[in-house]
């Protein structure tokens, strides 16, 4: 029986049926389009309804679903709380989902969760114990294998490392999504963009003929591309914090294996030499000598393969 896997993210929504084995059998992707609170968990509803529907006029019954959310699930209430997504500061996604899949059984965790299930299962940490996969994308997060279990924490809040403080001093708004993601992250890197930009009147490269209102990551990483002075400063910058990050998490869990992923590595995979050199300034020595820093093999699709993982029969986390 096949099984169904959701990834939301904060941008797109994306699913995909699944074999038992793992295989890929279809898989779609839907842009949020500026959707927020009840039309986003609607949107999901639906998309399972749909599912459900197609696997049935195939003669397939889908045995379970599997839900990747951005950020904190919540699971003895059901409830996901989602900082990316307007409205879902405590949003009853559970209760959503249940009134459409009736008595399939459904299992919801954070994105970080999914991202290393799924290399654990089908990806580069098949055969570890201890792994770590860095997800850099809208926002920042790490799942984190150690000892062959989901290190999860008093709430189910371990993990979040888009607040880990690599900078001082603070600032007021790393309130809301932390030090490390408010600066490297697929939203941070545009932010701090603009601000250099807002700074120095005096340059006239690349990037002054993009609107700030509208200016992403991509353009960033473009504009580095073609030698832009601001674009390498800040991605210096970004370096510098990811090593950082490494060489935190290496120093705390001695993991096998960092994975890095999320849909800013892409552009930014070149970087991982620079960032295992500027790991090695700061991590424990003993550990980094002996941990992998690696891409992701599942690329966009670790989040779905994470939530196929965990929707297989009898899987325990």
């Amino acid at each position: 029986m096949p099984l169904l896997a959701i990834d939301l993210g904060g941008t797109k929504l994306a699913f995909a049926v699944f074999s038992q084995k793992g295989d890929l059998l279809c898989e779609e992707k839907i842009n949020l389009d500026k959707r927020k609170g009840a039309e986003v968990g609607r949107l999901i509803s639906e998309t399972v309804a749909a599912n459900l529907a197609t696997q049935k006029d195939k003669g397939e019954e889908i045995e379970a679903i599997g839900i990747s959310v951005p950020g904190i699930y919540h699971k003895n209430e059901g409830t996901v709380w989602a900082p990316n997504i307007e409205g879902w500061e405590n949003y009853h996604l559970l209760k959503e989902i249940g009134s459409v899949a009736g008595n399939i059984p459904v299992i919801i965790d954070s994105d970080r969760t999914c991202y290393i299930l799924g290399e654990w299962w089908m990806g580069v940490a098949q055969n570890c114990s201890d792994a770590i996969f860095l997800a850099v994308g809208t926002g920042i997060g790490a799942g984190i294998l150690t000892g062959g279990k989901i290190l999860r924490g008093a709430n189910d809040i371990a993990g979040a490392i888009g607040w880990m403080a690599l900078e001082r001093p603070f600032q007021h708004h790393y309130k809301d999504t932390g030090c490390f993601e408010s600066r490297a992250s697929g939203e941070g890197i545009p932010k701090m963009a603009r601000k250099i930009l807002s700074e120095k009147k005096e340059y006239d490269g690349l990037m002054k003929t993009k609107s700030l209102n509208t200016l992403t990551a991509l353009d960033v990483f473009e504009a580095y591309e073609k030698e832009d002075a601001i674009a390498k400063e800040v991605l210096r910058h970004c370096i510098e914090l990811w090593g950082m990050a490494v060489a935190n998490l290496i120093s705390l869990f001695n993991p096998e294996k960092i994975i890095f992923g999320g849909g800013v590595f892409g552009p930014a995979v070149k970087f991982i030499p620079d960032i295992k050199r500027e790991a090695l300034k700061w991590a424990q020595p003993v550990s980094m000598q002996h941990v992998a820093i690696e891409t992701s093999a599942l690329g966009t699709r670790a989040g779905l393969y994470g939530a196929a993982c965990m929707a297989r029969k009898n899987f325990k986390t």
